[in-house]
Protein backbone atom coordinates (compact mmCIF):
# COMPACT_ATOMS: atom_id res chain seq x y z
CA UNK A 1 0.00 0.00 0.00
CA UNK A 2 1.57 3.25 -0.72
CA UNK A 3 1.82 6.40 1.35
CA UNK A 4 -1.02 8.51 -0.89
CA UNK A 5 -3.07 5.24 -0.12
CA UNK A 6 -2.46 5.04 3.23
CA UNK A 7 -3.40 8.82 4.01
CA UNK A 8 -5.89 9.00 1.90
CA UNK A 9 -7.92 7.04 4.18
CA UNK A 10 -7.19 8.10 7.08
CA UNK A 11 -8.26 11.64 5.43
CA UNK A 12 -10.80 10.45 4.53
CA UNK A 13 -12.06 8.62 7.65
CA UNK A 14 -11.42 11.91 9.27
CA UNK A 15 -13.06 13.69 7.07
CA UNK A 16 -15.97 11.55 6.57
CA UNK A 17 -15.65 10.41 3.20
CA UNK A 18 -13.49 10.73 0.49
CA UNK A 19 -13.93 13.03 -2.74
CA UNK A 20 -11.38 15.11 -4.60
CA UNK A 21 -10.49 17.58 -2.23
CA UNK A 22 -9.19 14.89 0.20
CA UNK A 23 -7.27 13.49 -2.60
CA UNK A 24 -5.58 16.18 -3.74
CA UNK A 25 -4.91 18.21 -0.41
CA UNK A 26 -3.08 14.36 0.27
CA UNK A 27 -0.74 14.65 -2.40
CA UNK A 28 -0.15 18.12 -1.87
CA UNK A 29 0.61 17.61 1.53
CA UNK A 30 2.91 14.41 1.19
CA UNK A 31 4.57 15.84 -1.63
CA UNK A 32 5.85 18.77 0.26
CA UNK A 33 6.33 17.25 3.27
CA UNK A 34 9.01 15.13 1.10
CA UNK A 35 10.48 17.96 -0.19
CA UNK A 36 10.84 19.45 3.28
CA UNK A 37 11.99 16.19 4.71
CA UNK A 38 9.57 15.73 6.76
CA UNK A 39 7.97 12.56 8.21
CA UNK A 40 4.24 12.23 7.38
CA UNK A 41 1.83 11.28 9.73
CA UNK A 42 3.18 12.55 12.98
CA UNK A 43 2.79 15.52 15.15
CA UNK A 44 5.86 17.72 14.29
CA UNK A 45 6.44 20.28 16.71
CA UNK A 46 8.65 22.40 13.89
CA UNK A 47 6.23 22.29 11.08
CA UNK A 48 3.29 24.89 10.73
CA UNK A 49 1.26 25.07 7.63
CA UNK A 50 -0.75 27.87 6.14
CA UNK A 51 -3.83 26.66 4.54
CA UNK A 52 -5.66 29.10 2.18
CA UNK A 53 -9.04 27.42 1.97
CA UNK A 54 -11.64 25.74 4.84
CA UNK A 55 -12.78 23.35 2.29
CA UNK A 56 -11.82 19.50 2.30
CA UNK A 57 -8.18 19.54 1.01
CA UNK A 58 -7.24 21.42 4.89
CA UNK A 59 -8.55 18.35 6.54
CA UNK A 60 -6.13 16.31 4.98
CA UNK A 61 -3.83 18.80 5.32
CA UNK A 62 -4.46 18.29 9.23
CA UNK A 63 -3.94 14.27 8.73
CA UNK A 64 -0.80 14.42 6.91
CA UNK A 65 1.34 16.92 8.47
CA UNK A 66 -0.52 16.58 12.25
CA UNK A 67 -0.56 20.03 11.92
CA UNK A 68 -3.98 21.31 13.44
CA UNK A 69 -5.59 24.81 14.79
CA UNK A 70 -5.27 23.95 18.67
CA UNK A 71 -1.58 23.29 18.83
CA UNK A 72 -1.08 26.83 16.79
CA UNK A 73 0.56 24.90 14.04
CA UNK A 74 -1.83 25.01 11.39
CA UNK A 75 -3.12 28.49 10.18
CA UNK A 76 -6.25 30.05 8.69
CA UNK A 77 -5.68 32.34 5.53
CA UNK A 78 -8.78 32.95 4.01
CA UNK A 79 -7.78 33.32 -0.06
CA UNK A 80 -10.30 30.82 -1.33
CA UNK A 81 -7.69 29.17 -2.93
CA UNK A 82 -6.33 25.69 -3.02
CA UNK A 83 -3.12 25.61 -1.44
CA UNK A 84 -0.89 25.67 1.55
CA UNK A 85 2.33 26.72 2.82
CA UNK A 86 4.23 24.63 5.02
CA UNK A 87 7.51 25.60 6.95
CA UNK A 88 10.09 23.96 8.56
CA UNK A 89 11.07 25.85 11.72
CA UNK A 90 14.08 23.64 11.94
CA UNK A 91 15.50 25.00 8.45
CA UNK A 92 13.63 28.29 7.92
CA UNK A 93 12.72 26.15 4.27
CA UNK A 94 9.43 26.70 3.31
CA UNK A 95 7.13 25.48 0.18
CA UNK A 96 3.84 26.62 -1.05
CA UNK A 97 1.46 23.32 -2.93
CA UNK A 98 -1.08 23.64 -5.16
CA UNK A 99 -2.47 21.82 -7.81
CA UNK A 100 -1.44 22.05 -11.53
CA UNK A 101 -4.42 20.41 -13.23
CA UNK A 102 -8.17 20.67 -12.36
CA UNK A 103 -10.18 17.76 -11.98
CA UNK A 104 -14.12 18.22 -12.81
CA UNK A 105 -16.48 15.92 -11.20
CA UNK A 106 -17.58 14.23 -13.99
CA UNK A 107 -16.48 10.86 -12.83
CA UNK A 108 -17.03 8.47 -10.14
CA UNK A 109 -14.41 8.71 -7.26
CA UNK A 110 -13.18 6.22 -7.90
CA UNK A 111 -12.26 7.14 -11.34
CA UNK A 112 -11.07 10.51 -10.12
CA UNK A 113 -8.62 8.91 -7.65
CA UNK A 114 -7.53 6.24 -10.27
CA UNK A 115 -6.60 8.99 -12.05
CA UNK A 116 -5.07 11.07 -9.51
CA UNK A 117 -3.41 8.08 -7.90
CA UNK A 118 -1.46 7.44 -11.78
CA UNK A 119 -0.28 11.13 -12.23
CA UNK A 120 3.49 12.05 -10.83
CA UNK A 121 3.84 14.69 -8.37
CA UNK A 122 5.92 16.65 -10.53
CA UNK A 123 2.64 16.31 -13.16
CA UNK A 124 -0.37 17.52 -10.29
CA UNK A 125 1.35 19.30 -7.71
CA UNK A 126 3.10 22.75 -8.12
CA UNK A 127 5.87 23.64 -5.44
CA UNK A 128 7.21 27.02 -5.14
CA UNK A 129 10.02 27.56 -2.57
CA UNK A 130 8.75 30.64 -0.47
CA UNK A 131 9.59 32.71 2.38
CA UNK A 132 7.39 33.18 5.44
CA UNK A 133 7.94 35.64 8.26
CA UNK A 134 6.09 34.28 11.26
CA UNK A 135 5.74 36.71 14.22
CA UNK A 136 6.57 35.31 17.26
CA UNK A 137 2.90 35.85 18.44
CA UNK A 138 2.23 33.30 16.19
CA UNK A 139 4.78 29.97 16.94
CA UNK A 140 3.30 27.07 18.47
CA UNK A 141 3.36 26.83 22.33
CA UNK A 142 2.49 29.05 25.28
CA UNK A 143 0.93 32.53 24.89
CA UNK A 144 4.05 35.51 24.27
CA UNK A 145 1.68 37.93 25.66
CA UNK A 146 -2.06 37.65 27.55
CA UNK A 147 -3.83 40.93 27.47
CA UNK A 148 -7.57 42.18 29.56
CA UNK A 149 -10.18 44.23 27.44
CA UNK A 150 -10.94 47.20 29.26
CA UNK A 151 -14.36 46.99 27.77
CA UNK A 152 -15.68 43.48 28.02
CA UNK A 153 -12.96 41.75 30.36
CA UNK A 154 -12.33 38.54 27.82
CA UNK A 155 -9.21 37.62 27.84
CA UNK A 156 -6.86 38.74 24.45
CA UNK A 157 -4.08 36.12 23.25
CA UNK A 158 -0.60 36.70 21.50
CA UNK A 159 -0.73 40.24 20.77
CA UNK A 160 -4.17 40.30 18.91
CA UNK A 161 -5.18 43.20 21.53
CA UNK A 162 -5.60 46.76 19.75
CA UNK A 163 -4.22 49.89 21.79
CA UNK A 164 -6.99 52.69 21.57
CA UNK A 165 -6.77 56.33 23.06
CA UNK A 166 -4.44 54.54 26.08
CA UNK A 167 -6.37 51.19 26.59
CA UNK A 168 -6.22 47.75 25.37
CA UNK A 169 -9.33 46.30 23.47
CA UNK A 170 -9.97 43.15 21.76
CA UNK A 171 -10.74 43.88 18.17
CA UNK A 172 -14.55 43.50 18.70
CA UNK A 173 -14.77 46.31 21.31
CA UNK A 174 -12.11 48.52 19.11
CA UNK A 175 -14.79 48.14 16.63
CA UNK A 176 -13.55 45.86 13.97
CA UNK A 177 -16.51 44.54 11.61
CA UNK A 178 -17.99 41.16 14.14
CA UNK A 179 -18.57 37.93 12.58
CA UNK A 180 -21.51 37.61 14.92
CA UNK A 181 -24.46 40.17 16.98
CA UNK A 182 -25.11 39.76 20.54
CA UNK A 183 -28.86 39.16 20.40
CA UNK A 184 -30.97 41.31 23.61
Amino acid sequence: MSDFDIYLKKAGDFHGHICAGIALGTRISLAAMKHLGIEPGKRNKNLIVYAEIDRCMTDAVQIVTGCTLGHRSLKYVDYGRFAATYVNLDTGKAVRGTVKQYFPNEDTIEKTLEKLAAIPDNELVTLEEVKVDIPETDMPGSPVRKAECAICGERVMDGREVRNQGKVLCRACAGEKKYYREIK
